[in-house]
């Protein structure tokens, strides 16, 4: 790897923020749901491997949504199986999730021997509808459903909430619709909530005032997550705010693949390099080896066909 500068930033701690933080890498799900090119799961396989490799702890492997709304996951269990079998799974210190949208999706996923799973709702009544085809309340309640099922089963769940920011049909979002469905989602039994920012619309002095609106109603920053899309160049900005709140886990994809499909306009997930490379200035200590993320991430490229559209990953293979 032909490098601009070096593959490790000059270290500038910064005082007040948290010493080491979780990268939530969402590749395997997130990056690849929307990509046009159909990936092999052994490939996939292979993706998961190799991430784990470069110190991934924390790792979205797949969704068990029906094969009909994401061609692309239809092969869940059989990479779950793999993964499984190889022992994959069983790597020291691996959290490893999956998302089930529904409660034929948890069945399907404990079948396969999920260790952890993901449920989503959003904050707005547009995207619920077109998202999920109900509305919030009903999409509450299918939630509902499905963490009794996982809790039931001994497994741990996780809430996402999309569209906390802005939404592309009806534009603002309300604070306080998101501090409503966080706190039902946790008084269901969800471990902890990711914050998504679906379409990019988030700036720094939002992050802070939506956190400020959850801490207010008694939600903790330990029981948060972020999740940034880079539509207008603001995910890094916006997590040095959230990380300025005390928020310890962040979610992203590797090389910055994936994007929502079902929201227009929404681009990239933030990269996991960028985010990374940030972090490391910093002196935040995350577990990845930047490099061998950045090798992940070029190798993944030949095979949805384009290239990453990280920065960092583009400095650090320049001349490559």
């Amino acid at each position: 790897m032909t490098a601009v500068g070096s593959a490790f930033p000059d270290v500038h701690p910064r005082a007040g923020l948290p010493r080491r933080v979780t990268v939530y890498e969402v590749g395997p799900r997130d990056g690849l749901q929307a990509e046009a090119t159909t990936v092999p799961v052994e490939i996939k396989a292979e993706y998961c491997r190799r991430l784990i490799g470069a110190g991934i702890s924390t790792l979205e492997i797949t969704s068990f949504v029906s094969p009909r709304w994401v061609p692309q996951l239809a092969d869940a269990e059989v990479l779950l199986d793999r993964l499984r079998t190889e022992g994959v799974l069983d790597t020291d210190g691996l959290r490893s999730v999956v998302l089930t949208p529904n409660a034929r999706g948890l069945a399907r996923a404990i079948a396969a021997g999920a260790r952890e799973i993901a449920v989503f709702v959003s904050a707005t009544e547009t995207f619920a509808r077109r998202n999920l085809n109900s509305t919030v309340a009903e999409a509450l309640a299918d939630a509902s459903r499905v963490i009794a099922g996982a809790r039931a089963a001994g497994i741990a769940v996780r809430g996402y909430i999309s569209m906390c920011f802005g939404d592309p049909w009806e534009g603002r979002v309300s604070p306080r619709e998101v501090v409503a469905i966080a706190r039902q989602l946790l008084e269901m039994g969800c471990a902890g909530i990711s914050l998504g920012d679906t379409i990019g619309v988030a700036t720094p002095g939002h992050v802070l005032a939506l956190l400020d609106e959850l801490g207010r109603a008694g939600i903790a920053a330990d029981r948060l997550a972020v999740h940034f899309h880079d539509t207008y160049g603001q995910a890094l900005a916006n997590v040095l705010s959230a990380l300025e709140y005390g928020i310890t886990e962040f979610d992203s994809s590797a090389g910055g693949l994936g994007r929502c499909p079902y929201a227009e306009g929404a681009t990239g997930n933030l990269a996991t390099e960028d985010l990374v490379w940030m972090l490391h200035g910093l002196g935040i200590d995350t577990g990845i080896d930047l490099e061998e993320l950045v090798r992940t991430s070029m190798w993944m490229s030949t095979h949805v066909g384009h290239p990453p559209v990280s920065p960092v990953v583009a400095a650090l293979t320049s001349g490559a």
